[in-house]
């Protein structure tokens, strides 16, 4: 018989073995070491990893009723690997580069925007020329009212993303603890 502990990870509960609860606690503990930002931006980058992490328990589990083993913790930590890109877990894999992953979102693109960052998260969603979408946006704008309101709706009903999670999933790579700890420290666009 194994001992259980419940633990809150991204605003929702689990109950981990108690090996999976030791093992989760020093991968959280190695990873925040091995982040290179701020301090300000360590507790963000904290909050946005253990989302994800929760992400993947509730995808595995459930609503949380059912206890998360060894093996799951294991399976989310080689998923997620290091900030640095270094793998994590028992079995590490060969580190690559990001995979990119046609799910992208629509947000508005803060960190290359022009006014509200619509023009900017169109062209990424679209995967066209930001310059393109820029000038269709002004012509539309120049004849006719709609390009205003077009641009008003889309300033209003688009999210902006704010967040290293939000980012990812802006550019359609997915949320590793490497891409994660890339926007937080680089506080713009997705370099590869």
């Amino acid at each position: 018989m194994k001992k259980v502990t419940n633990v809150s990870l991204g605003g929702r509960s689990f109950i981990l073995e108690e090996d999976a609860y030791s093992r989760l606690g020093k991968y959280l503990e190695h990873f925040r070491s091995r982040l290179t930002v701020s301090e300000l931006q360590k507790g963000e980058v904290m909050e946005e990893i253990e989302g994800r992490i929760a992400e993947l328990f509730y995808a595995e589990v459930g609503d949380g009723s059912r206890v998360i083993t060894l093996n799951q913790v294991e399976k989310v930590t080689r998923e997620l690997g290091m900030p640095d890109g270094s793998p994590e877990g028992p079995d590490p894999q060969p580190a690559s580069g990001p995979s990119i992953n046609k799910n992208k979102k629509l947000f508005r693109d803060m960190d290359n925007k022009a006014v509200a960052g619509v023009c900017s998260g169109l062209a990424l969603y679209l995967d066209v020329d930001l310059t393109l979408v820029r000038l269709v946006m002004l012509l539309a704008l120049l004849f006719g009212s709609a390009g205003f309101w077009i641009y008003i709706i889309f300033w209003i009903a688009v999210p902006k993303a704010d967040t290293p999670a939000k980012k990812c999933d802006m550019y359609g790579i997915p949320s590793t603890a490497e891409n994660l700890s890339r926007f937080a420290r680089e506080q713009g666009g997705y370099k590869k």
